[in-house]
């Protein structure tokens, strides 16, 4: 692989994990592979500067914003901390700072809490505003929902500034952690990976009689305003536990290298007794004034780092290998393990990823295993004490037939997965096909979810997609535990996603290959399911954005009589299987090559709703300011660090009257 070739791949991977973490809550490798593989590009990219792209990875602030939620700017921007992973990071961090300042200085040690970051605002002592990170420009205001957080004050005492800000850390504990996932197993519910995880998804309910229930906590370490009471970080934290906030006891101010280095190494052990996750140490410069004279690079303070610990590792006994069949048919290997505590969580289970790694570790049952957890998300087998075998069982090896159905497994070509070739009877398949059908960025059908789709395929109510459309209110009222409202409230979803547009409706349908931004580019281009149903590989090929891959996929789907089956069903109970009259590739390319920055508050639609019309008509959303950026579309409280950007690059800012008219809206 080129060096060009790497960057584009990296590129690509980074995104995807970006998304991962920030939108769907659900990451897939630690933050340790995850810097790790940011630091490479970062370094390729340095190589060369000929393949700068605005929308990198390494220039581009991840993003928790959720359209369910207001839009708040920050007054003072969220940025994210710079890692490091080892005593020597360190040291250059701490001779940077002496070499910057050529004066004496101290470094405030702080615990770093693993939960998801809050800004609070607070007006003559009582609680006016709470506001995620977002993507550190601006967050989405979830105040009605921190509200329930008992451990955030509502009212001060005390004598605290007119006006202010404090940021901290929303967090779930540990025992409600374990109990929530306790209830979640026993419903059939898909799992929270950690107690981060956990706190991000809760706080982002749609019912804050929900966040009240799950016991949320919250740790404030940052306070911002214009009349601070003292001049040092730590002295200002004391004064914000005065005033009734829950400030960690844990911070110490540190005066030489060798007391940070003991601060670190007493947490290392000590943190593993806490109450809360933590993944690390934060060091900040003390003194506000030498903070400012350090300043501040494009994404992160000079002033402070974070030290993230070392992932912890356990050693137990494998005790079998079970296979889970996904939607798609992929089959995932899974160690069944003797219990053991593992950052603050008793593991019993490890993803083995495929056969390749099975192959690598070359496990037999009985083997006593190490166990991972990276970041403390996932738990992953790291390797086997080879001392410890002895009187061991047979040696783990890929099943050959689905788990769940007896299919033979087949594999394509350049992919490391196995797949379940039986796709049209394969209970986990057929419900896995429904479960995206229903999700919120396919058809979005109110009231129904994982277990309501196991209940009805359960019951018989329910083979495949287009079975959803024969459903009654009197048949679902019949499941356990379903009443009256919710059946209705059913229907009333399933009838209401006639209305979702062709793009979503051939997301939702879910052919192979075919993401959210294909089926956009598929729907704009072909216009109607029979056009693309009728479309040759060399048709598709043409189309931007769609290789041959894809391509092979598509009329492989229509070519199979069962989906054709299922397409007409689905047409004839009204989906949408066309896009509206005028919105053809003429139309639609109004925007062509046009890249628009979107920044504020609007009132005719939502943010979300502007980039789905910019994309819609051919243009494309970027997420930072550069000479590339055409327009910047502009609602109130624009991100001042924007308008400075755009007015010095002279790039038009418009307004949403503006670009509706552009559009012809």
């Amino acid at each position: 692989m080129t060096e060009t070739e790497e960057i584009l791949e990296l590129r690509k991977q980074l995104h995807e994990h970006n998304y991962n973490y920030y939108v769907l809550n659900a990451p897939v490798i630690d933050d340790f592979e995850f810097d790790r593989m940011m630091r490479r590009l970062q370094d390729l990219e340095a190589l060369h500067p000929e393949l700068h792209d605005d929308n990198s990875p390494s220039v581009r602030v991840g993003s928790d914003l959720s359209k369910e939620f207001q839009q708040v700017t920050h007054r003072y921007p969220m940025l994210s901390l710079a890692n490091t992973y080892s005593e020597s990071e360190v040291t250059d961090f701490y001779n940077r700072v002496k070499a910057a300042l050529g004066e004496d200085f101290e470094v405030c040690c702080e615990l770093k809490f693993d939960g998801t970051s809050i800004s609070l605002t607070y007006e003559h002592g009582r609680l006016v505003q709470a506001c995620t990170r977002g993507d550190g420009t601006q967050g989405d205001d979830v105040t009605q929902n921190v509200r329930t957080i008992r451990s955030i004050p509502l009212q001060l005492h005390g004598d605290y500034p007119d006006s202010f800000e404090v940021r901290g850390e929303i967090l779930m504990p540990w025992q409600v952690f374990e109990a929530l996932n306790a209830e979640r197993e026993q419903r059939e519910e898909p799992l929270f990976a950690n107690p981060r995880n956990a706190a991000s998804g809760t706080l982002k309910s749609q019912s804050s009689a929900v966040v009240a229930q799950r016991r949320l906590d919250a740790y404030l370490y940052y306070l911002l305003g214009d009349n601070l009471p003292r001049d040092t970080h730590f002295d200002n934290m004391r004064h914000v536990a005065a005033w009734g906030f829950k400030v960690s006891d844990a911070m110490k101010v540190c005066r030489t290298l060798q007391e940070v280095f003991d601060y670190i190494n007493y947490w290392d052990v000590e943190r593993k007794n806490l109450p809360v996750a933590t993944d690390g140490i934060v060091l900040k410069v003390n003194n506000l004034k030498q903070q400012a004279l350090l300043g501040y690079t494009a994404k992160t303070p000079r002033w402070a780092i974070a030290y993230k610990f070392q992932a912890e590792r356990a050693c137990t006994r494998l005790n079998k290998v079970t296979f889970q069949v996904g939607r798609t048919g992929a089959i995932t290997p899974v160690a069944n393990m003797d219990p053991v505590q593992l950052a603050g969580t008793v593991v019993k289970r490890a993803t083995l990823h495929n056969v390749e790694q099975i192959n690598k570790l070359d496990l037999h049952i009985g083997d006593m295993v190490y166990v991972e957890k990276g970041g403390e998300i996932i738990p992953k087998i790291v390797g086997v004490d080879m001392d410890a075998r002895f009187m061991v069982g047979d040696k783990v090896t890929f099943v050959k037939c689905c788990p769940e159905c007896g299919a033979p497994l087949i594999r394509y070509e350049g992919e490391a997965a196995y797949y379940c070739s039986n796709d049209s009877t394969c209970p986990p398949q057929i419900k896995g096909r429904i479960e995206h059908f229903i999700s919120r960025k396919a058809m979005n059908i109110d009231g129904m979810g994982p277990e309501t789709v196991d209940a009805l395929y359960q019951a018989g109510l329910i083979h495949d997609v287009a079975d959803l459309y024969t459903l009654k209110a009197s048949d679902i009222v019949r499941l356990e535990r379903m009443g009256e409202l919710s059946a209705v409230r059913i229907v009333r979803g399933i009838e209401a996603s006639k209305n979702v547009p062709f793009e979503r409706v051939l997301f939702a349908i879910g052919i192979r290959f075919v993401g959210e931004a294909t089926a956009k580019i598929l729907a704009r281009h072909f216009g109607c399911i029979n056009s693309l149903k009728e479309a040759k590989i060399d048709d598709l090929v043409k189309v931007n954005e769609i290789g041959e891959k894809i391509a092979e996929s598509i009329v492989g789907f229509f070519a199979d009589s069962r989906n054709m089956v299922i397409v007409e069903r689905l047409k004839q109970s009204g989906l949408q299987m066309e896009m509206p009259e005028g919105e053809n590739d003429t139309a639609l390319n109004l925007l062509e090559g046009k890249q628009f920055v979107i920044s504020g508050v609007f009132e005719k639609h939502s943010r979300e709703e502007y980039k789905a019309l910019i994309e819609r008509y051919g243009g494309k959303n970027v997420g930072s300011i550069s000479k590339k950026t055409d327009y910047v579309l502009a609602g109130a409280n624009m991100g001042p660090a924007k308008l400075e950007k755009a007015t010095q690059l002279g790039v038009p800012i418009i307004d949403e009257n503006v670009f509706l008219n552009m559009i012809d809206k």
